[in-house]
């Protein structure tokens, strides 16, 4: 029996892989290039080539894993985002493109060469790394209860030569005395009960849900902000597309002002952040 060519081989991904995801062939071409070692361009200018049996092998457990709903950026270990490349893990969850949203509304508050940052729940470190690299500037530090998740964030500004500082612990508890310009976070927002899980489980719970409604992170950090921020400075937050109005709620509770909700890249409402004009007591 004849061996398959690597076209064949993407072709054949392709088809296993076309009810389980958008983009089946560029999946397959991705898998493909990650067990060869090749970019999408020379897997296709080598498509003649044939594919030997343990490459084979190889690409059809990745098949497997990506059919049964394992994250694309786990399975090639990397995700781009902000136009950086970024080494990921099962330890942390796979960057959204929604959350540059959050990178460049942070960016448009703080125009300025000289900020300090605290991104909290950092994860891989895509918001605190994207920030480092757009304001080298500024003092970054990233905050994250796993330690795990802290060592792929450190790995990756290593490859990127990117100067953040990275402290373990739960959310602002990691810094105690400090205070900030500028607090970011992503925290995890969705629901204990929500269905939208089921699809999710590969990626760390930690990461998703933090109690019965969703909002638990949230309003943690939103109680704590307060304390941790210099006068003048925001605190920008990522949320669930239906909770605009209770962040906001939580934002003017807790003495913020200039309180806004921006879109996401479809149209959601997915950022909110707030003004605190008094220097926080610690």
């Amino acid at each position: 029996m004849a061996m398959p060519t690597i076209a064949d081989a993407v072709k054949q991904a392709a088809s296993s892989l076309s009810s389980h995801t958008e983009s089946p062939r560029l999946d397959a071409q991705l898998l493909l290039g990650k067990v060869l070692g090749l970019s999408r361009t020379s897997l296709i200018a080598r498509g003649d080539e044939v594919l030997g049996q343990e490459a084979e092998r190889q690409l059809t457990g990745l098949i497997s894993q990506r059919a049964h709903g394992v994250p694309l950026a786990y399975l090639t270990g990397s995700r781009e985002f902000w136009s950086l490349p970024l080494s990921v893990t099962p330890d942390v969850l796979v960057p959204r493109p929604e959350t540059e949203c959050l990178v460049q509304q942070a960016l448009d508050l703080m125009p300025g060469e000289i900020c300090s940052v605290v991104d909290l729940g950092t994860g891989s470190g895509a918001i605190a790394l994207s920030l480092a690299s757009e304001r080298p500037g500024w003092r970054v530090t990233g905050v994250d209860v796993s330690a795990q998740a802290l060592a792929v964030a450190a790995r990756n500004a290593r490859a990127l030569e990117l100067s953040v500082t990275w402290r373990l612990g739960s959310w602002l508890d990691a810094v105690p005395g400090e205070r900030f310009d500028l607090i970011v976070a992503n925290p995890p927002y969705i629901a204990d009960s929500d269905p939208a899980l089921l699809k999710l489980t590969a990626e760390p719970a930690l990461a998703l849900t933090s109690g019965p409604t969703g909002l638990e992170s949230l309003a943690l950090i939103i109680a704590q902000a307060p304390q941790h921020l210099l006068a003048q400075g925001w605190l920008v937050l990522e949320h669930g597309s239906t909770q605009a109005s209770a962040v906001t709620q939580l934002l003017w509770q807790h003495g913020f002002s200039a309180v806004r909700t921006f879109p996401d890249l479809s149209g959601k409402p997915r950022i909110t952040l707030g003004l605190h004009t008094t220097q926080g007591t610690l």
